[in-house]
């Protein structure tokens, strides 16, 4: 069940109470002088590194997608392509951002 605040309107007093969701709308209803509040934003989590928590089938399947895509993000992500594609994928872009600086001037 989760913990919900509420803050009373006549006195200001922040009130915690612990009930079941389908609770809460009823509760509200009977307590007018009641509103809810957000006293803590929510608990995000961040920065972890799904990579390190698959297994090795699901981790071989992303180097076959890789693999038929070798010019995909994926591919840069997992290495799901030869050094010798890296290299021309590598002269390819630089190739290409050279071609569009000379058509913007």
């Amino acid at each position: 069940m989760p913990l919900y605040d509420f803050k009373d309107t006549e006195t200001g007093e922040i009130i915690p109470k612990l009930m079941k969701i389908a609770e809460r709308e009823q509760f509200l209803k009977d307590n007018p002088n009641l509103i809810p509040v957000i006293l803590s934003a929510p608990k995000l989590i961040s920065g972890s590194n799904l990579q390190s928590k698959q297994d090795d089938g699901w981790k071989e399947n992303l180097q076959r997608i890789a693999e038929a895509h070798p010019t995909s993000a994926l591919a840069d992500k997992v290495g799901g392509r030869t050094v010798k594609q890296a290299k021309v994928n590598e002269i390819t872009k630089k190739h290409n951002t050279r071609v569009i600086s000379e058509d913007t001037t």
